[in-house]
């Protein structure tokens, strides 16, 4: 079975260089942050060496052509901690980071498109289930899992008011979408309306997780509620406009009577939690709001705020099609719902139970 992977790659070159120094290859900085992760992890540049594939003496080169590019030292021998990482060092990781986690959802996308296409050409004769979700920690779990049990599927990342559209359209055969438990309940079913409906959809329990906001490590601004992303020092980094849990922020901070224009950085939208945690992690916001397997990941403080359910909504009479039934197999079995339950701050108690709107929202009409 067919798997593509799409990542990127940066280079650098420095084009105010003299003609003879542009002439020399561009520095290739993923291969650099590769050794600069490892050597902030262990301390040891040997270490680190072999841990990427590169000889010692390669790997001093590498260090060498990067610190002559950026006029500075990356690494720093500190006693009793071996080597280091320099400010500037660390800025290169984090921004490698960053870069990842904000392009993942476009290139696995584009990749999952190139697969359909070229399984297409191979005369691939099983259809292939046609998933939109937003880029989450189960979700990308589910992918991996469908390749391995070999079930063809076709992964778009999109927001969750996206997904239940196309889904209403016939663009997808799986929407996910996430409601929060309590209060704001209600008010949140409500905005996908417009495209689910309990006669023809039901759904699939895919996870309980917690949604709260990303500090820095020790919370250095002590940031505790909502009420204080308000405060003229806390600078703010959201998802993107459609997405469901920028959704929901904004139904809790309407229900507080906070004013979104008074947080700074409210309008800087990032497409995955990833993306917000790597952009508070490179010190160049404060405070974000996701899902707390991000925020540990990334080596973040979280604060709680409320808890969602993750659906995956789908048409009653597609449930048992042959397109759905390896898929919707995979959501059901213990394998990965133990994969659901190892994230941090999700719960798979109920992964891949089947349910009608009426069961999962009793007394809330759609």
């Amino acid at each position: 079975m067919l798997r593509i992977s799409i990542e990127p790659h940066l280079q650098i070159r420095d084009d105010a260089a003299p003609d003879a120094a542009r002439a020399a290859p561009s520095l290739d900085v993923s291969r650099l942050v590769a050794l600069l992760g490892h050597i902030e992890a262990t301390g040891n540049i040997a270490q680190s060496a072999e841990a990427v594939s590169l000889s010692y003496r390669y790997a001093w080169g590498i260090l060498r052509d990067a610190e002559t590019l950026f006029g500075g030292a990356l690494i720093a021998k500190t006693r009793g901690r071996g080597s280091t990482l320099t400010p500037m060092a660390q800025q290169l990781v984090w921004a490698s980071k960053r870069i990842a986690a904000r392009l993942s959802p476009t290139l696995d996308s584009l990749a999952s498109e190139l697969e359909i296409e070229l399984k297409k050409l191979m005369d691939a004769t099983d259809p292939a289930v046609r998933l939109y979700a937003s880029h989450g920690f189960a979700v990308a779990a589910l992918r991996d899992y469908l390749d391995e049990q070999k079930v063809r599927h076709d992964l778009k990342y999109c927001g969750s008011l996206e997904a239940a559209a196309a889904l209403a359209e016939g663009a997808c055969d799986v929407a996910g979408f996430h409601v929060p438990i309590g209060a704001l309940e209600q008010d949140t079913l409500h905005r996908f309306a417009a495209w689910l409906r309990p006669e023809t959809h039901c759904l699939i329990h895919l996870a309980v997780r917690s949604q709260g906001l990303f500090v820095g490590p020790g919370n250095p601004l002590g940031v505790e509620a909502l009420e204080d992303l308000v405060r003229p020092d806390v600078r703010f980094v959201n998802r993107q406009v459609g997405s469901g849990t920028r959704l929901l922020l904004e139904l809790m901070l309407a229900r507080r009577g906070i004013d979104p224009n008074r947080i700074e950085g409210f309008s800087n939208g990032e497409f995955t939690h990833a993306a917000v945690a790597a952009y508070i992690g490179s010190g160049m916001a404060d405070v974000g709001f996701g899902v707390e397997t991000a925020a540990r990941r990334f080596g973040l403080e979280f604060v709680p705020v409320l808890k969602e359910r993750y659906f995956f909504a789908i048409e009653k009479t597609a449930l048992h099609s042959p397109a759905l039934s390896g898929a919707v197999s995979a959501m059901r079995s213990a394998a990965y719902r133990e994969r659901v339950n190892a994230l941090p701050g999700y719960d798979g108690a109920l992964t891949g139970t089947v349910l009608t709107f009426e069961e999962a929202f009793p007394g809330i009409p759609l």
